[in-house]
């Protein structure tokens, strides 16, 4: 495993497992076969709706809970002050651990002040509820609202990135700001699978297009949180730390950007 290395000094594993519509005893195996196969990083949100599933799987691991980086995300209907700190107590509740490793905000809300938001977040940090705190679904103008209010506290941006969504622009801000980048929906949702560009370059390499996507962001330092629902993915995902990425994969690669973002709610602020 690689890591990357927070505000904090904590190390963050550069490849987690995504639990987004994993839920039940599903979910509980994969989370434990993933540790046993070596993965450390564990990706939840409180909207996914499958803490105590997640929790039951990092219990049943023979791993020690300080061998395992948990995030987990706030609802953005749950940004106000009291609303954090009860909530991230809940987490801590329903998933069986003492603390978070990283406790983001899951999308951006403008009808709650963002100062009050970072307040309590600051606060939960302060009192060891979780060692990192950070953002999801930010932009740059999101970003640097922030900043302004906490020029130390945001730790992390998760957002969706892929080839076909290459955010080059966030990307080098948040390298600017010693924010960590984390990408979820990482192979755009199976449509790396489809790019006659990514097949070409995977046969050339005698890789999948899932290790290539995967290997791509990993070598930009970007965190990749991908979902697998089977052993076989996720042995195949983990494949990653004993090749180099070839330079020349590297440059087609980043000619793949079509701005395709698949995830876009209504209540996303993705024009700020």
């Amino acid at each position: 495993m690689d890591y990357v290395e927070l505000k904090s000094g904590d190390k963050m594993p550069l490849l987690g497992l995504g639990t987004w519509r994993l839920k039940g005893k599903e979910c509980s195996q994969i989370v434990e076969k993933s540790l046993a196969m070596g993965y450390e990083h564990i990706d939840t949100a409180d909207g996914y709706d499958n803490h105590q599933a997640v929790g039951t799987g990092l219990k049943n691991s023979s791993l020690d809970r300080n061998d395992v980086f948990i995030t987990s995300k706030i609802k953005p209907e749950n940004l106000a002050y009291q609303d954090i700190k009860t909530n991230t107590k809940r987490f801590l509740a329903e998933l069986q651990i003492d603390y978070l490793d990283l406790l983001l905000i899951h999308w951006p809300n403008h009808k709650i002040e963002l100062t009050e938001s970072l307040k309590a977040l600051a606060e939960v940090k302060k009192a060891g509820l979780t060692k990192n705190v950070g953002v999801s679904n930010f932009t740059i103008h999101h970003l640097q609202d922030a900043l302004k209010i906490n020029p130390d506290l945001i730790a992390v941006n998760q957002v969706e990135f892929h080839p076909s969504l290459y955010q080059k622009d966030l990307l080098e801000f948040c390298q600017e700001n010693d924010i960590v980048l984390t990408a979820y929906s990482p192979l755009a949702r199976g449509e790396v699978f489809e790019s006659e560009a990514i097949q070409k370059l995977a046969k050339e390499y005698d890789k999948s297009p899932a290790q290539l996507a995967l290997k791509w962001l990993i070598d930009k330092n970007i965190v990749a949180i991908p979902k697998a629902s089977s052993e076989e993915h996720l042995k195949s995902n983990f494949s990653l730390f004993d090749w180099e990425f070839p330079a020349e994969a590297r440059t087609e690669m980043d000619k793949l950007n079509t701005n395709n973002r698949l995830i876009d709610p209504d209540f996303g602020e993705f024009d700020y």
